[in-house]
């Protein structure tokens, strides 16, 4: 028997490794392809949970966005798990002007309670986290004292690393471009209604 795999992916931290490697035509990125190419022999994606926030400021980013999140929706066996994304007020010491700094709140919060609610109610035995946020290394600490026949694997997103991690995970690597490149949706991605979803013009 395959051994089963839920992948547990943090959205913005992925969204700014694809940032700092300045891969941005990789943004239309079929999460579940992608998680399923991480996989090693023997294992099988049985589920896949992305976690992100909706952006609304600007305006134009908040739309790509949009489009992004209605194409994962036509994916089976894939779940969204939203926090919030805030922008906080602060003034600039070089020019002085007010400036809106972004803020993303919830998602490892929400990660942590799902690995563990999915560890206990044995819907895998490994768990796939693609992420370097440290803050995640309580869930792993966890699943390791309390479910010592689970395990959980790490994959660092692009430009992306945690050393705690590495150390705590049963198993760690880098998501290399070659997988993420093999990992797109087409450009046009259909609706279960018939409406045509197109990669962001920005995003090519």
């Amino acid at each position: 028997m395959n051994e089963r795999v839920v992948a547990y992916i943090d959205g913005f931290n992925l969204y700014f490794g694809l940032r700092s490697a300045g891969w941005k035509r990789f943004y239309w990125l079929n999460l579940q392809l992608l998680s399923q190419g991480l996989l090693r022999p023997g294992q099988e994606l049985v589920f896949t949970k992305y976690f992100t926030s909706r952006v609304a400021y600007p305006a134009d980013k908040g739309r790509r966005q949009s489009t992004f999140l209605e194409a994962l929706e036509t994916l089976n066996d894939f779940e969204i798990h939203y926090g919030h994304y805030q922008t906080n007020p602060q003034w600039c010491r070089k020019c002085g002007n007010r400036v809106l700094v972004p803020s993303e709140k919830m998602t490892d919060v929400n990660i942590a309670v799902e690995v563990l609610t999915d560890a206990y109610q044995d819907a895998f035995d490994s768990a796939l986290l693609i992420s370097a946020d440290s803050d995640l290394t309580a869930p792993v600490v966890a699943i390791r004292k309390l479910f010592q026949k689970k395990r959980v694997t790490v994959a660092f997103p692009p430009h992306r690393h945690s050393a705690q991690l590495k150390r705590l995970a049963h198993d760690s690597f880098q998501i290399g471009r070659a997988i993420i490149a093999k990992s797109l949706f087409p450009e046009v991605v259909a609706k279960a209604d018939g409406f045509l979803l197109q990669k962001p013009k920005e995003w090519k």
